[in-house]
């Protein structure tokens, strides 16, 4: 039953999320993609404008899926909005401004197709309906969540995922930066009323502090694997992986072996190894 795992993922990927929120599945699925990357349509109920973030790969297809669906809508596409620049969600940006007029927001200024980034704290108007920016960084130094107040729900890129856990990716993500993004979302869920997370990746989630509580525990509980490793002999990262993420898909590892590069950072500026 769902509601038994972290966060009580949804059955599915991919429709309708909340009042506001559509989620439309790119056909890329992977080990680390899972299902596919999520390109999310966001409007407010009876406006003409909308919202996508993150637009996905370069999939022609998928692209004019996105198109037609808000067109279906009675919609325009006024902004795309980028949570980071990983292909999987950002190589289709520019093609789809090319498709929809729009301008591409994005924290780091590579991505960006119009004079505007985004910065945390910053609130977005698209018809009426309202996006608050929130800095996260970890997963990537550029990462962005995305919080709709109306639906009390956040729109997490690759910080939050909707099945399993993410990783660090070193050198780009830093461990310390992620545990104080992870305990800011925590913040956001147990204070300001975010109850829904809409993931990059896999189902959306419903208990949001239920995600973000199991990913502050599960993160603690591998950087604890990983001072283990050390104190066992391990003098690389992939010994530590062999050891720590024996367990883990093959093909998982050397995605794993990031986040223990970064893991071994952490340890290493705290005086721990």
């Amino acid at each position: 039953m769902s509601g038994l795992l972290p966060g009580d993922p949804a059955a599915t990927v991919g429709g309708g999320a909340t009042e506001r929120a559509l989620c439309v599945l790119a056909p890329n699925p992977s080990p680390m993609t899972l299902d596919g990357t999520n390109t999310w349509l966001l409007s407010e109920p009876g406006s003409a404008l909308a919202a996508v973030v993150d637009p996905g790969p370069l999939d022609e297809g998928h692209l004019r899926r996105v198109v037609d669906l808000a067109e279906q809508q009675g919609k325009r596409i006024a902004v795309t909005l980028l949570t980071h620049g990983h292909h999987d969600h950002a190589e289709g940006a520019a093609r789809f401004a090319e498709l929809t007029g729009s301008r591409v927001r994005a924290l780091d200024p590579a991505y960006r197709l119009g004079d505007e980034g985004l910065r945390h704290g910053e609130a977005i108007d698209v018809g009426g309906l309202e996006i608050r920016v929130v800095g996260t960084p970890g997963h990537t130094a550029d990462s962005l969540t995305f919080h709709l107040p109306a639906d009390g729900a956040i729109l997490t890129g690759d910080t939050v995922l909707g099945r399993g856990t993410t990783m660090v990716a070193h050198p780009d993500g830093r461990l310390g930066d992620y545990l104080d993004s992870l305990r800011r979302l925590h913040t956001m869920a147990s204070v300001h009323g975010v109850r829904t997370v809409l993931p990059g990746h896999g189902p959306v989630l419903a208990d949001a502090l239920g995600a973000v509580d199991y990913y502050l525990a599960h993160r603690a509980h591998r950087l604890a694997q990983v001072e283990t490793a050390v104190e066992a002999g391990c003098r690389t990262p992939a010994e530590v992986v062999a050891r720590v993420y024996a367990d883990v898909d093959r093909a998982l590892w050397p995605a794993a072996e990031l986040s223990v590069r970064a893991q071994l950072g952490y340890l290493e500026e705290h005086g721990l190894i």
